[in-house]
């Protein structure tokens, strides 16, 4: 029996959802650079946004009935927010401090061709023509977009494609439990195990927390809109259109990072990083749709 196909309305809500979820992570990292002129430093910045994400999600969490992850699928999620997201999300906002927001927003979306690559050598399967071009399409687009005007420090580089390492790990292992306790709950355990880590560290190391209403603002954008409403609206959009679509239009996130960061960080960008750009975004969606087929 063919599924029924989700009407137009439902549709228009998924795009509209997806949409607003790729403005929200790629307003992310322009948030954090505004933090960091206000001389918010990562560890508490870190702290701050996992902390009031978490604690605003198991609100929802609550306020809609759901149950929170037990036993060993807990421990996993533990494990993935106070490991796995921990580093991913140190790498990629240090990187922010030796790169321009729109060199790592690219650099990350490296992870798509990443999780290709480990996915066929784990289960030993060949990759197929198609999704082997655009893997080399990804690390081409990479050396153009590293090669110019929005290249930063030679570590500002490796920690952006270190946070998209360390992130395709975690979406590998995240896949795997994800389905079994539900999106919602799997987030709001990673966030609060995240917090709880960079908690630590803020306690070991002092605080620099926000000391200006601007830094307050740049804080409550990191954990209220790029991350709260971005996950929120990615699960709504993804159950409407599936996780091929949902993908396809994610690539947005990149888009919205560089053409913010032009507007409101004064970063330039070069036609040689346009090219390598799109390439990327191009090799991500040709991976998502002949995900969507293998399936």
């Amino acid at each position: 029996m063919v599924p029924p196909v989700p009407g137009a309305g439902t549709r228009l809500g998924g795009f509209v959802c997806i949409v607003a979820s790729a403005a929200g992570f790629g307003a992310m990292p322009i948030f954090a650079k505004l933090a960091y002129a206000e001389s918010v430093d990562l560890p508490s910045m870190l702290f701050l946004r996992f902390a009031l994400a978490g604690l605003m999600m198991a609100l929802l969490m609550r306020v809609r009935g759901m149950v929170w992850p037990r036993g060993r699928n807990l421990l996993l999620l533990v494990a993935m927010g106070g490991i796995g997201y921990v580093a991913q999300s140190f790498c990629y906002f240090a990187a922010l401090q030796y790169a321009t927001a729109s060199l790592t927003a690219l650099l990350l979306y490296l992870y798509p061709a990443i999780v290709t690559v480990l996915s066929a050598l784990l289960a030993q399967r060949r990759l197929s023509p198609l999704r082997l071009l655009a893997v080399a399409a990804a690390l081409f687009g990479t050396g153009l977009a590293v090669g110019g005007s929005l290249a930063g420090s030679v570590l500002g580089i490796l920690l952006g494609i270190g946070a998209a390492l360390i992130y395709s790990v975690y979406i590998l292992v995240g896949e795997r439990v994800t389905p079994l306790v539900g999106a919602m709950p799997a987030a709001t355990v990673i966030m609060l195990s995240a917090a709880l880590v960079f908690g630590l560290i803020v306690l070991s190391r002092g605080a620099a927390f926000p000391a200006s209403p601007a830094a307050w603002a740049a804080i409550g954008g990191i954990a209220l809109f790029s991350t709260v409403v971005a996950m929120i609206t990615f699960f709504a959009g993804m159950a409407r259109l599936g996780a091929a679509d949902a993908a396809t239009l994610s690539t947005l996130e990149p888009v919205v990072t560089v053409i913010l960061a032009a507007i409101f960080l004064g970063e330039a960008i070069g036609s040689w990083q346009i090219a390598g750009g799109a390439i990327i975004l191009a090799a991500v969606v040709v991976l998502a749709r002949s995900s969507a087929q293998q399936r």
